[in-house]
Order: C-alpha cells, then sequence, then structure tokens
C-alpha cells in the first residue's frame, strides 16, 4: 500500500529533508464526535475543530498543521514531532477516536489501513 501522493507532496516542505513518507492520513481533533454532527447540520462548530495531516517515517510521526476550507489536506506548519515508537491505533468504526498531543482525534474509515500500517512498523500488533 502507498501513501496518498496528494498528501505526500504537499507533507513533505514540513519535514527533514530526504524523510521517507511510509504513510500519511488526515484527522480531526474534536472534544467529541457531537461536533461532526453540528458542523455537518449548522457549519457552527467549524471553527472549533482542527485539522492535521499525520506523516509517519522511519524515524517519526510528524502531526501538522492544515487549513480547516481544505479539510486537512494541506499542510500549513509543523506542530510536533512524535517518537516512531508512538502508537496511533487502533482505530474502527466510521470515525476512528485517537488520542494524539493529549487531545481526541477522529480518523475517517478511508484512512484506518494507514494508521494500522503505521502501528505495524512501530511493532504493534493487532
Amino acid at each position: 500500500m502507498s501513501p496518498r501522493p496528494d498528501l505526500v507532496e504537499r507533507s513533505a516542505p514540513f519535514l527533514p529533508e530526504g524523510s521517507e513518507i511510509r504513510q500519511v492520513f488526515i484527522c480531526q481533533a474534536a472534544p467529541n464526535f457531537g461536533f461532526f454532527l453540528v458542523t455537518y447540520l449548522t457549519g457552527l462548530t467549524m471553527f472549533w475543530i482542527t485539522y492535521r495531516c499525520v506523516a509517519v517515517t522511519r524515524d517519526a510521526v510528524y502531526v501538522l498543521e492544515s487549513s480547516k476550507l481544505s479539510g486537512g489536506a494541506r499542510p500549513q506548519s509543523l506542530v510536533a514531532t512524535l517518537p516512531r515508537r508512538t502508537r496511533l491505533g487502533p482505530v474502527s468504526g466510521r470515525w476512528g477516536r485517537m488520542d494524539l498531543l493529549g487531545e481526541r482525534h477522529w480518523v475517517h474509515q478511508r484512512f484506518h489501513r494507514e494508521v494500522a500500517a503505521a502501528d505495524r512498523e512501530a511493532g504493534f500488533t493487532r
């Protein structure tokens, strides 16, 4: 499985030169899932949701802040660098819950394989 080329290309400028992105996915930080429902129906909570792109290399996990209007697909800055042994999953359901940087994040099911692959490469088994 190869990561989405558009996310790799957009994330690369925020990583150390020569980094090979093994997995990359988008997630959203919100206190609870109800924020997404309210945003979907009214748009009122959109400004409380933080959109992030997570790029995983052989050496580290990079958390990137992304623009709201892109839905997380256009990283704008590096928020944190985590050790590669950071466990990201498991995630399940349409929107899987993940705790990252002390916040609750939600990962859509289309990225669950990326999260599972990152955990497998870090030595965690499902």
